[in-house]
């Protein structure tokens, strides 16, 4: 049997591996990298720079300054040599063009009386250095300051962006994208301001100053000193057009580690239990590797500028030495390799502005794109704003209506099969106690986000006390149904504060009610702090039944309508059921309640039962006319029934 080809289940993995890696790319598709300059965001970002314009006025300021303090240091040396070391140097060099536009200045550098001249350049020397460091911290504070105070602008607009959208935006755009949005992609825009175009437009300025000013001091020395520029001009292109593929490459490997490595510790528990630590580790360090071998890349790239920017400034170096030491003195010669060196200087950090810049940009339209994203639902303009509820009189509020509501998650279906409700019609009455029923997949719970207006109808419409949720603010809509979930969710801070939710009309007392009405009190006031137990992340250090009562005291503190339970019983025991349910019948007298159950014992006692089954409505009443009626609810009552008959048979054997 040959060898010379790889097998046919290698194959069949090599294809898994190039099918998962095309995915994963896929997915990290946002990490490319765009241009390093896009004058477009730049324009948008200046709306929330524009209020700090005197602090970026001041840093672009302070260049001149800093770059006349930068030179400073190497005229005091060359005056020192010329004038104190070799005097005898200057008799055949007469002063250059720059020499003689410092004349009213130069004063400066000849010593008092009773000073020798090499203590007084000294002390000159000593001053320039004190304050070019006090001028370069201040201008590296005023423009890490504006940038962050800009950037705190822009995270705070953003994190507000995100609380508008619609539940249906966070179904589709992953939870960790909107963490990086709101801080890794900020802090990459405020780099900006510290590392890259700030000091970009400030190392242009200075190279053009030294230029200039080597220039005046000898024009015919500087422009061959510059004969080496072209050729890095041309250098810095090819590395631009090199260096953007390797950390766009860099990017996306290490966004795939990040996801593996979220995905396996999210799931460690099945990991541990099928036993998938060897092939996890296999996959890991292939992926560890190929962010590594971006890296080299990355590294080659810089390197290779790097040398070439060092061999030009030796170049230079060099031509100064060979044409500068018979036509120049010592100190003029020191003057040029001082300033070449800091011609060349920003150069070396190029590859790293570069990124800085490009990593800024891609973060910036990333940004933008979440906050170019309109929330689907909006108040309308003319929406009531009433807080209290003037519309309808006390006694007939919480009225529940839906008219011929029809519902897909993708808006108009494309086809049958994409509609959750079809043509959906009920009434709920004021104080009334309604039941959702039906097999998983029916629409129960969409029928809760619907009333809620966390979504909104495709078709048809739903009131609320004859009046159309559209028509209602949505803070006031929220206001007035409170919502129990499935899944409940719990705020750090303590068990008062997470039922409370910062509503300065619910005080303690009224916490403490509720939970006494709910039987939470008993599990809290056994706790060491009470009600100022501290809640660990998502309520870990508490039962699923705990949670859920504690959700139920959150509700009923709200003092809602409508109150709302999606499957609110499904993770409590029956003697704990039992409580919940007598403190609900004592606290919601005259309130309207809907209720989503698949333990269809807990709903034996509701007004009425509303039976779905793909999402359109086959039967209603009460519990008793539906058993007598044998259809779906019948059906489903026995099956459960039999069950846990036939559970507690087999626990008795």
């Amino acid at each position: 049997m040959s060898a010379s080809g790889p097998s046919s289940q290698e194959q069949a993995s090599n294809t898994e591996q190039d099918s998962r890696g095309r995915a994963l790319e896929a997915m990290h598709e946002e990490e490319a990298l765009g241009k390093a300059y896009d004058r477009q965001l730049m324009i948008r970002l200046w709306h929330w720079v524009s209020p700090y314009r005197w602090q970026v006025a001041l840093t672009l300021f302070m260049v001149f300054p800093i770059f006349a303090i930068e030179i400073a240091p190497a005229w005091i040396i060359k005056t020192g040599l010329d004038r104190v070391m070799l005097p005898t140097a200057l008799s055949d060099v007469p002063p250059g063009v720059f020499e003689r536009m410092l004349e009213p200045i130069i004063g400066i550098l000849n010593p008092p009386e009773g000073m020798g001249s090499l203590g007084w350049l000294a002390a000159l020397y000593l001053l320039s250095m004190v304050l070019g460091s006090v001028f370069q911290f201040v201008n590296m504070y005023v423009m890490a300051r504006t940038g962050q105070s800009a950037m705190r602008d822009l995270r705070r607009d953003v994190f507000g962006h995100i609380q508008k959208l619609h539940l249906g935006f966070f179904d589709r755009y992953p939870v960790g994208r909107l963490v990086t949005r709101a801080t890794n992609d900020i802090e990459n825009v405020a780099e900006m301001f510290s590392a890259g175009i700030v000091a970009l437009v400030t190392d242009v300025v200075k190279m053009v100053g030294f230029a200039t000013v080597l220039f005046l001091v000898d024009a015919r020395l500087a422009l061959l000193t510059f004969i080496v520029v072209p050729v890095l001009a041309v250098t810095a292109m090819i590395f631009r057009f090199k260096v953007r593929q390797a950390y766009r490459l860099i990017r996306v490997r290490i966004a795939r580690i990040n996801t593996y490595v979220q995905e396996n510790v999210t799931g460690m528990r099945e990991v541990q239990l099928f036993r998938r630590e060897e092939r996890n580790l296999r996959e890991f360090d292939q992926l560890n590797r190929s962010h590594r071998d971006a890296w080299y890349m990355s590294i080659r790239y810089d390197g290779a500028l790097f040398s070439v920017v060092e061999l030009a400034q030796n170049l230079t170096f060099a031509i100064i030495f060979w044409k500068a030491t018979a036509a120049a003195s010592l100190g003029e010669i020191y003057f040029f390799i001082d300033l070449m060196r800091r011609f060349f200087m920003p150069l070396r950090d190029l590859s790293a502005k570069y990124s800085v810049m490009q990593s800024s940009m891609a973060s910036a339209e990333r940004i933008f794109q979440l906050l170019d994203t309109e929330p689907e639902i909006q108040d309308r303009k003319d929406a009531s704003v009433l807080a209290d509820r003037d519309l309808v009189t006390p006694e007939a509020a919480g009225v529940i209506e839906f008219e011929n509501v029809w519902f897909c998650y993708a808006g108009e279906a494309d086809k049958d099969t994409d509609w959750v409700l079809r043509d959906l019609s009920f009434r709920i009455e004021a104080g009334e106690k309604a039941a959702l029923v039906g097999p998983t997949g029916s629409g129960k719970t969409t029928i809760l986000k619907l009333l809620t207006r966390l979504y909104e109808p495709t078709r048809g419409r739903i009131l609320l006390d004859g009046v159309d949720l559209r028509d209602y603010a949505q803070q006031h809509l929220h206001r007035r149904i409170g919502m129990v979930l499935q899944d409940v969710f719990l705020f750090s801070g303590s068990i008062a504060e997470n039922i409370a939710l910062d509503r300065a009309d619910i005080d303690h007392a009224t916490v403490e009610r509720v939970c006494r009405a709910v039987q939470a009190d008993r599990f809290i006031e056994a706790l060491p702090e009470g009600f100022e137990t501290q809640v660990r992340e998502r309520g870990s250090n508490f039962s699923a039944g705990q949670r859920q009562l504690l959700s139920f005291a959150r509700a009923l503190a709200h003092g809602a309508d409508v109150l709302v339970l999606d499957e609110a019983t499904s993770s409590i025991d029956s003697e704990t059921e039992a409580l919940i349910q007598q403190g609900i019948h004592t606290i919601m007298q005259g309130h309207t309640a809907l209720v989503v159950a698949h333990r269809l014992t807990t709903i034996r006692d509701v007004d009425r039962i509303y039976v779905l089954r793909g999402g359109r409505l086959v039967e209603s009443g009460s519990h008793a006319e539906l058993l007598s009626l044998g259809g779906l609810y019948a059906e489903l009552y026995h099956l459960q029934y039999e069950g846990q008959e036939s559970s507690l048979a087999a626990a008795g054997s």
